[in-house]
């Protein structure tokens, strides 16, 4: 936003591979227009295609919740916690964004969070209708887990959420409207939309005022050209990263909040964690140290007090 707020950058696909009512509808911006070259989507489309069948054919990206065989306690969910919650993925430096993991405060919202999805025109109609569903159903759980008013409008205009799911050509001229939903957007922040790398399958990026840890907006943005399961991966862990949850750490497991992309969908140990994330006795501000001990209390209530 303006120098009076201050950004937290979570982005997902980055690792390396190698050669109840009535659903919501969809909103689409006439000023993003269908891509005047197809050919790049497809160029993009297949990339994403390829990752996809190459991550699933190693083992990765289950949907199973790893309940069997990653086992957790007290000590680990804790843990990861505090590395997820309280750490940021990337800092800026010299105008750049750099990924390097450095501890940060407890950061999440403390009004109600209504998100509203943009799909651009070349989505097809069909995949809005799916995307639409899977929404409508995930943000319902999430306001479930969190017992934080989370919901899903109609009207862009209303959201302070928003997910723009744009093929790559409407994404990269983009930069007009991003500006006119969020006034004073920094530079950095609009070339890190408009300029997502190939490594990167999608984004969230949430504000908050200067000086303080309470989220007050925030902007997910996903390719429209991902395959199916990368796609329904991205709304997962975007949302909930968006919602305070913005660092990936290599031990969490089972969990989206990995870069190794083992789970491509919310797992059991992360809905424990916005769980923890929303438990009132956590104030946003809080320092890793701070919250430490708090933590491992609900922590313990939680799993029945297993170490």
């Amino acid at each position: 936003m303006t120098a009076a707020f201050l950004a937290a950058l979570a982005l997902s696909g980055c690792a390396p591979v190698g050669p109840s009512g009535t659903l919501p509808s969809a909103t689409v911006a006439p000023a993003a227009p269908a891509p005047d070259r197809p050919e790049l989507s497809e160029t993009v489309r297949a990339h994403f295609v390829r990752q996809e069948a190459t991550l699933r054919a190693r083992g990765l990206m289950r949907t199973d919740g790893g309940t069997a065989d990653a086992p957790f306690g007290v000590s680990i969910l804790a843990r990861n916690f505090e590395r997820i919650a309280l750490y940021d993925e990337y800092v800026e430096e010299g105008g750049r964004l750099l990924a390097r993991e450095s501890p940060s405060r407890l950061r999440r919202w403390e009004g109600p969070v209504r998100m509203g999805v943009e799909f651009g025109a070349a989505v097809p109609p069909e995949q809005r209708a799916r995307d639409l569903g899977s929404l409508r159903n995930y943000v319902a759980r999430l306001a479930r887990l969190t017992g934080h008013p989370i919901s899903l409008v109609e009207d862009l205009r209303a959201a302070n959420f928003r997910i723009l799911v744009l093929a790559e050509e409407e994404r990269r001229g983009y930069g007009p409207q991003l500006t006119a939903l969020l006034p004073g957007l920094d530079a950095l922040s609009l070339r890190t939309i408009t300029g997502l790398p190939l490594s990167a399958s999608c984004l969230v990026l949430a504000f908050a005022r200067s000086g303080s840890s309470v989220y007050t907006q925030a902007v997910a943005v996903v390719r429209a050209e991902l395959p199916d399961l990368t796609r329904l991966s991205c709304y997962h862990e975007e949302l909930a990263q968006g919602l305070g949850l913005p660092n990936d750490y290599a031990g969490a497991r089972p969990s989206i909040f990995n870069d190794v992309q083992e789970f491509a969908l919310l797992t059991g140990h992360d809905e424990l964690l916005l769980r923890i994330l929303y438990d009132r006795r956590l104030r946003p501000g809080m320092t890793p140290s701070e919250a430490r001990p708090i933590v491992r209390a609900i922590a313990t209530e939680l799993l029945g007090g297993e170490s």
